[in-house]
């Protein structure tokens, strides 16, 4: 039997049509939503109610370039309001996902034995629309 799987390489991280550069992990959204206990005195079996869905966050791990005028756009997010980020899915529908988020880290790396990195992080803000 032959595998649907496809690869994670070729998957980009976009603000508006600007591609993030040497993005080497894209990790999230983490898509989740709470559950309520409203059980009650007359309930047999325990019952729950949905909560509104939550984006979560994304992180990307990057190959830390300081001077790329591209991952420049996400260190000057950090102060800025929810702007529009784009994950593109390497399928043969080219699936996106477009999210806004906040701009909540940008963490660069410099070990003395290895490359400079930098993961960058988002809090998503209200629905991720799929197409």
């Amino acid at each position: 039997m032959t595998s649907s799987a496809t690869k994670g390489a070729g998957c980009l991280f976009k603000k508006g049509s600007t591609t993030i550069a040497e993005v080497t992990a894209i990790n999230g959204p983490g898509l989740t939503r709470d559950t309520f206990n409203v059980t009650h005195m007359e309930s047999t079996w325990q019952d729950h109610i949905a909560g509104l869905p939550d984006g979560g966050e994304v992180s990307l791990d990057l190959n830390f370039l300081p001077a790329n005028t591209t991952q420049t756009l996400l260190h000057n997010d950090l102060t800025a309001t929810s702007q529009t980020y784009n994950l593109l899915f390497t399928d043969a529908a080219t699936t996106t996902w477009t999210m806004t988020a906040l701009v909540t880290g940008m963490s660069p790396a410099a070990p003395v034995d290895g490359k400079l990195s930098a993961t960058a992080t988002f809090k998503l803000s209200g629905a991720v629309t799929f197409s």
